[in-house]
């Protein structure tokens, strides 16, 4: 199951990632998600409070818990059941977390040596962070020319209309987070989401 977590998100191409620090707020975003056709999607965790909220929509939709940077983190989350996690940063205690439970770990890189170390961590998935302040889609492209068997994530500050832009660049899948709903009402941001996901697709 755990591995073909890494495939959903292959196939769907997009990972909406939830910010927000009220459990309620992200509970109800991630059924909208769910209901625009997403079955996998990330929540980062903002709050104690948003372990809750991972147990809730754990329930309805496969989660990326995100924004992991300790162990204990990495556990609470786990236990809450999130079934992959990933963070900003490349950190050997989360990779032995992954390990040791057979669950996958994203993990972050910024630069090409350091998206190197992660592939040879054996890390199925490199979250590209922050990409737009990177250089965005041309980064991507100047990343892979010499490394094309890196499989990345570009996550920071994407926007909708960027998606296919980065998967034609070469990206596995791409992370979008408030561009997909911040300021949209619950059905706008199912409909924003069909649309992307359809794209996608097409």
């Amino acid at each position: 199951m755990n591995k073909s977590l890494i495939d959903i998100l292959g196939e769907e191409k997009l990972l909406p990632i939830i910010r927000s620090k009220s459990a309620a707020e992200v509970i109800d975003t991630a059924k909208a998600l769910v209901d625009g056709g997403a079955k996998i999607m990330e929540i980062n965790v903002e709050s104690v409070e948003i372990y809750n909220a991972i147990k809730e929509v754990s329930k309805f939709a496969h989660v990326c818990a995100g924004g992991i940077i300790t162990s204990l983190q990495a556990d609470a989350a786990l236990a809450s059941g999130a079934e992959i996690f990933s963070s900003p940063i490349f950190q050997m205690n989360l990779v032995k977390i992954s390990k040791d439970r057979e669950i996958p770990f994203i993990a972050g890189a910024s630069t090409a040596n350091e998206a190197y170390n992660v592939w040879k961590a054996r890390i199925p998935l490199i979250k590209l962070y922050p990409v737009t302040a990177m250089g965005g889609v041309l980064y991507v492209e100047d990343l892979l020319r010499p490394m094309p068997f890196l499989k990345v994530l570009p996550q920071g500050n994407v926007k909708l209309n960027e998606v296919s832009s980065y998967i034609n660049a070469g990206a596995f899948a791409v992370g979008v987070g408030r561009d997909l709903y911040e300021g949209h009402s619950y059905p706008e941001i199912t409909k924003r989401v069909k649309n992307i996901l359809a794209e996608l697709k097409g």
